[in-house]
């Protein structure tokens, strides 16, 4: 490949896919898509914790429920952010959606703010979306705020469940087939051997190989998907 073909691919691998409810596989998680979808709508203020290791798909479905709450009532505020950039405050208006990710990385400060947002819910209307990579227990939170600690296990928790190989082997076939791509069984058992385990990575590479392959005129096969994947690994 030409060093400019090299550069393209590379951004295709790392390139994320917009994240909405729909391109999420649910796989054991479909108790948990129904509650987001409810975040969604305007009347819904309830509380909703959900946690899970880095990869699981945690950030994804927080800003797809930003984005299908937004779109669903324009009207509605929406307020995304990461746990490190709260503040001393949290100042949203009545009736927002509150969505903050990555709680074990609330400073001293960001942990009154967000105990004050849990007081203001029920009078303000606010509805709450929180994740973290751990169970509420277990969260990385100052003494003083077992308060916080209290609430956030009051919350609806989920644990994301991680998908199976079967599971993902299923959606990678699904994501190709929409692309009108072959993939042989061979290319997806060697992607879930030797490449990242997130989906959104696995889904990136095969993008990468349908393209390496149209601009190339190869055919998909496993040696210039070994190819893309070294490429992907001496960049990082």
């Amino acid at each position: 490949m030409s060093s400019s073909s090299h550069r393209q691919l590379l951004l295709d691998i790392h390139r994320p896919p917009v994240p909405t409810l729909d391109n999420f596989v649910a796989g054991s998680n479909l108790e948990l898509m129904q509650h987001l979808q409810g975040l969604t709508e305007v009347a819904n203020t309830g509380a909703l914790y959900l946690w899970g290791p880095a990869g699981c798909g945690k950030t994804h479905l927080l800003r797809a429920v930003a984005t299908a709450a937004a779109s669903t009532n324009p009207a509605r505020p929406v307020y995304i952010t990461q746990a490190a950039t709260v503040g001393e405050r949290l100042d949203v208006p009545p009736g927002t959606l509150l969505i903050v990710d990555d709680l074990e990385q609330l400073s001293a400060e960001a942990q009154v703010a967000l105990f004050r947002a849990f007081i203001a819910a029920h009078p303000d209307r606010l509805a709450l979306l929180l994740s973290g990579t751990t169970p509420p227990l277990e969260l990385a939170l100052s003494k003083e705020r077992e308060d916080l600690r209290t609430r956030v296990g009051q919350c609806l928790i989920y644990e994301i469940k991680p998908l199976t190989d079967e599971e993902k082997a299923a959606a990678l076939l699904q994501h190709a087939s929409g692309k009108g791509m072959k993939l042989e069984d061979a290319l997806v058992q060697y992607l879930l051997r030797h490449g990242r385990r997130d989906l959104p990575s696995l889904l990136a590479t095969v993008d990468a190989l349908d393209q390496a392959s149209l601009e190339l005129k190869r055919p998909a096969t496993l040696p210039l998907l070994r190819e893309i994947m070294q490429l992907n690994v001496e960049t990082q």
